[in-house]
């Protein structure tokens, strides 16, 4: 169990983190979702013993991050945001290098470099120089090198940052891997890895948490209205002033028309369905329903509402 208390965090007079608390149990994947310059990294950082928080304490079981550092590193796998290698080495020796780094012994150090090397799936690339890999591949040596010493809890900062669209789902699919044996803990600003990787998030905006849950319970939380996108056959202007007149209906945006095909996007309460009023609607004009569907509030949603600037 990881448990931060009502961490603070200034330099100078800028407040970084302001007054935070959250806990982490074993086996969770928890992600730190913000906006640029939202404290993630610094929260991450005090999570590691690398900052001292100015309040406040984290508490790794009975091991505090300050008083019991070096027992609770020990626990930890790190890889930061620019993850830093020897590139003129190559990946195993780079590895066999990080075992020795964290005192494992030679008779269990050439087996913990096998394992990663397996677990990250670099044995293909075990015997090149770091320095002619892909971003993903640096990647999946950062990780390795994160996982040699066998930790508890992994801790990654931005660990997609910076690769293509493959090499996401690669890494993504890789934490995950991970996470079914370790405590994750990830911070990041791209919402589709969060919720594609992350069982809890947690939304941090100015220094502060702002939201906590699961990416269904925060979605669930803040669902107050619902999009509808309706594509039928009819006339524009008389389509929507008819839809309009729906109880429940709150909002029509981008309503276009190509010839005589009509699409709009309907926001609506989401206390009410709608989907059967204007199904009926459309009949009882003769129009020509061609598709509709729910749009459910995505975490994206809940992300620009919680951040956005004042």
């Amino acid at each position: 169990m990881i448990k931060a208390e009502h961490l603070t965090k200034n330099f100078g007079d800028f407040k970084a983190l302001n007054d935070i608390s959250f806990e982490i149990k074993p086996g969770e994947i928890v992600g730190l979702l913000g906006p640029n310059g939202a404290g993630k990294t610094t929260t991450l950082r005090i999570l590691t013993g690398f900052f001292t928080p100015t309040l406040g304490q984290v508490k790794y079981d009975n091991l505090d991050i300050v008083e019991d550092s070096l027992k609770i590193r020990q626990k930890i796998g790190f890889l930061p945001e620019n993850n830093p290698l020897y590139e003129d080495l190559k990946v195993k020796e780079y590895l066999s290098y990080a075992g020795e780094m964290h005192n494992l012994a030679k008779d269990k150090l050439k087996e913990a470099v096998n394992k990663v090397i397996e677990t990250c799936g670099l044995k293909d690339r075990q015997n090149q120089e770091i320095s002619t890999l892909s971003k993903g591949f640096r990647q999946r040596v950062g990780l390795a090198q994160a996982l040699i010493h066998d930790p508890e809890i992994l801790i990654l900062d931005e660990p997609t940052e910076g690769l293509d669209p493959n090499q996401r789902i690669e890494i993504r699919d890789l934490i995950k891997k991970i996470g079914q044996q370790k405590t994750v803990i990830l911070s990041s600003h791209v919402l589709s890895e969060v919720e594609a990787t992350c069982n809890r998030v947690l939304i941090i905006n100015q220094g502060k948490i702002v939201a906590s849950g699961t990416p269904e319970e925060l979605k669930s939380q803040s669902a107050t209205q619902t999009k509808i996108y309706l594509k039928a056959e009819g006339p524009l202007d008389k389509m929507v002033d008819a839809i309009k007149k729906l109880d429940g209906v709150e909002k029509i945006f981008n309503a276009k028309a190509e010839g005589n095909i009509v699409s709009i996007e309907i926001e609506t309460d989401s206390n009410k369905e709608l989907r059967k009023p204007l199904v009926q609607l459309l009949l009882d004009n003769n129009w020509q329903l061609l598709e509709i569907n729910k749009q459910e509030k995505s975490l994206e949603d809940i992300f620009v509402k919680l951040t956005k600037k004042l």
